[in-house]
């Protein structure tokens, strides 16, 4: 993702400091991609180099402070028009695994696939409580933050489900792979679809947690979260 851009949209509302643009970058996105004052000043450096932004000056605690210049204003409009580029998409490790994983003999690859599923459904059942806590966040304060932070989460459910769907059909292609080669060879094939009858929660896949654990999980998450957000605690 693109740290420069996101440090140019929040300086494009006015002068701040290295840490200041640390926590409202993590606060804005709900600590999903934290960031290091390191990179920050890394990234500052680079800006400024390039003509994006410029010291200015102190704030009464003597941090030093940031601008965005024209050049930087034009730079973050042309991100903000221009749509994210799929033509060289990013590595995706889950299918680099399950594509090894094909051509590997002594991997069980839908033992793989239902590892992963599971892990993909209990993610999701998550970004589902966390989206409730945002929406009645949101109904309470109508708070910038708390509608950035709403998208975020959003989109992860969005991509959890897509992922929990494809982990179907991989699994699908694969019985029907077994199948032909079974065929082609005159034996029995002995691998049978999911007996799971719901398609969204893996074999063996452990009760919903009771409430007194999901509320101890929520805690832990809320509490992650809230180091980004300490203005919000």
């Amino acid at each position: 993702m693109s740290i420069r851009h996101g440090l140019l949209a929040l300086l494009d509302r006015g002068p701040r400091y290295g840490f200041q643009l640390r926590t409202e970058f993590e606060s804005r996105t709900g600590s999903t991609w934290p960031l290091n004052v390191g990179q920050v000043y890394t990234t500052l450096g680079r800006l400024e180099r390039d003509g994006l932004v410029v010291p200015a000056g102190e704030d009464d605690g003597g941090h030093a402070l940031y601008a965005i210049t024209d050049e930087g204003r034009s730079e973050l409009r042309t991100w903000f028009s221009t749509p994210v580029d799929r033509a060289n998409p990013p590595r995706n490790e889950l299918a680099i695994k399950l594509a090894m994983a094909v051509g590997s003999s002594d991997i069980d690859i839908r033992a793989v696939i239902q590892a992963q599923r599971h892990h993909t459904l209990q993610a999701l059942q998550d970004y589902t409580r966390l989206k409730a806590q945002a929406l009645v966040a949101l109904e309470q304060d109508q708070n910038r933050d708390d509608v950035a932070w709403l998208l975020v989460i959003e989109q992860l459910i969005f991509q959890a489900e897509a992922e929990a769907r494809w982990l179907d059909h991989a699994e699908t292609r694969l019985v029907r792979l077994a199948d032909a080669i079974a065929t082609d060879k005159g034996g029995v094939n002995d691998a049978k679809p999911n007996p799971n009858p719901n398609p969204n929660q893996a074999p063996n896949q452990a009760p919903h947690q009771s409430s007194k654990q999901e509320a101890a999980h929520d805690k832990g998450l809320r509490a992650a979260l809230a180091r980004s957000r300490p203005g919000r605690r």
